[in-house]
């Protein structure tokens, strides 16, 4: 198939647009690059592989990019509450307003499968699980924005939405600010970290199995589209203390205090079923303590925080 990737340089789409061009597709990346990154350097000598500099905004380069496009996968984004508040126009113009232009001119057989947040869900009910039919109450713009765009999608029938847990993983565009990356960093190259309300729960989920999500939505679409779909592992649902126990296992002079004052901006508070996508068949391959390891060594490389989002 032709696939179209906007924002295919990002954190996950530089795992993603490799495995979907060793699955034997036709691949093109529009990006900004505003990273500067190089993480797509080894795609180049693909034949298959084409790569274009620009905007998801501008709407005569994407008229162009997706009448080419059998399948179109928007990850252009600006991700994470903390780079929305530093520009929200940004955020409301490419997480919504790009992703409802794509739905305007992409043909009804045109497929879209697109990545949006499970922060959607804000605050949760104490003991009571997430489902795809929970209320969304997203608590900051990045979640309005992601809610808002899925909605567009969804409207279309011919889409599938991805609602994606805390992601985490190494990534040739690497992101140290995700949660798990970085209590990870903290404890390889602090030895310590100080949390604060440490009691807020989420849901993770490795980065290889976000690309293994979207390999098996253009496989199975027939049988997936029009819904949306949790994307997290069952067993971790933890809450930021018991993460750091996890990671803890793997690096054993790691100490981690919970502040007495003060409090965390990101108020997400919630624990995800992830019933509806392993009803697909979908397993993933990827648990925390693996990931934690994988981390580890990819720190032994990595020792500078510019890799983060903001």
């Amino acid at each position: 198939m032709n696939i179209l990737v906007t924002g295919g340089a990002g954190y996950i789409g530089s795992v993603l647009v490799p495995k979907l061009l060793q699955g034997g597709h036709a691949v093109t990346v529009l990006d900004n690059f505003m990273f500067g990154q190089s993480s797509l350097a080894e795609c180049c000598g693909w034949d298959s592989f084409q790569v274009v500099r620009g905007d998801c905004r501008d709407e005569p380069l994407m008229r162009s990019l997706v009448a080419k496009a059998d399948v179109i996968i928007p990850l252009a984004a600006l991700v994470g509450a903390p780079l929305c508040k530093i520009d929200p126009l940004g955020a409301q113009t490419i997480n919504q307003d790009a992703v409802e232009m794509l739905c305007r001119l992409a043909g009804p057989s045109q497929r879209i499968l697109m990545p949006v947040s499970n922060s959607g869900y804000g605050i949760g009910e104490k003991g009571k699980f997430c489902t795809e039919e929970s209320p969304l109450r997203p608590i900051s713009l990045y979640g309005i924005s992601k809610v808002n765009a899925e909605k567009a999608v969804l409207q279309r029938e011919n889409s599938v939405t991805f609602r994606l847990a805390t992601v985490f993983g190494m990534s040739s565009r690497m992101r140290t600010d995700l949660l798990v990356n970085d209590f990870t960093y903290r404890a390889v190259h602090d030895k310590a970290v100080v949390i604060f309300e440490g009691h807020f729960k989420r849901n993770y989920i490795h980065i290889q199995d976000v690309a293994g999500v979207f390999a098996w939505g253009i496989d199975h679409f027939d049988a997936m589209r029009g819904k949306p779909y949790n994307v997290g592992l069952e067993e971790a649902n933890l809450s930021k203390l018991e993460l750091c126990g996890v990671i803890r296992k793997h690096v054993p002079d790691f100490v981690f205090v919970e502040a007495p004052i003060g409090e965390d901006p990101d108020k997400r508070d919630y624990i995800v079923s992830n019933a509806r996508l392993a009803g697909t068949g979908f397993v993933t391959q990827w648990s925390l303590d693996r990931g934690v390891r994988e981390l580890i060594k990819g720190y032994t490389i990595l020792r500078d925080k510019r890799y983060g989002n903001f």
